[in-house]
């Protein structure tokens, strides 16, 4: 059964840092592309970044301010955080970014998600 389990989430201060952590179980973690999504109170999901064999990308959002990592030896995955902003508020949702090529094209989707973590940059 695939697991995954965020922690990290809290209460900063705008200009603050934060790091999440991702523990995934029940599948190859090293195998998998892996991703960060979030939802801030009353608006719909937000790509936040992704990882995998070939790299790192993120959304314009939070480019220069956000890092992912992943710790394969330990299947976790990270989101260092830093100058948070207050429009940054959100639940944080880890997931396993799935990839299928088809006809020449490649077509991904968040297969599996954690339960998120509470993000609050406010003074």
């Amino acid at each position: 059964e695939v697991q995954l389990v965020e922690s990290g989430g809290g209460l900063v201060q705008p200009g603050g840092s934060l790091r999440l952590s991702c523990a995934a179980s029940g599948f190859t973690f090293s195998n998998y592309a892996m991703s960060w999504v979030r939802q801030a109170p009353g608006k719909g999901l937000e790509w936040v970044s992704v990882i995998n064999s070939g790299g790192t990308s993120y959304a314009d959002s939070v480019k220069g301010r956000f890092t992912i990592s992943r710790d394969n030896a330990k299947n976790t995955l990270y989101l260092q955080m830093n100058s948070l902003k207050p429009e940054d508020t959100a639940v944080y949702y880890c997931t396993r970014y799935d990839v299928v090529y088809y006809s020449g094209s490649i077509y991904g989707h968040h297969a599996y998600w954690g339960q998120g973590t509470q993000v609050t940059a406010s003074s």
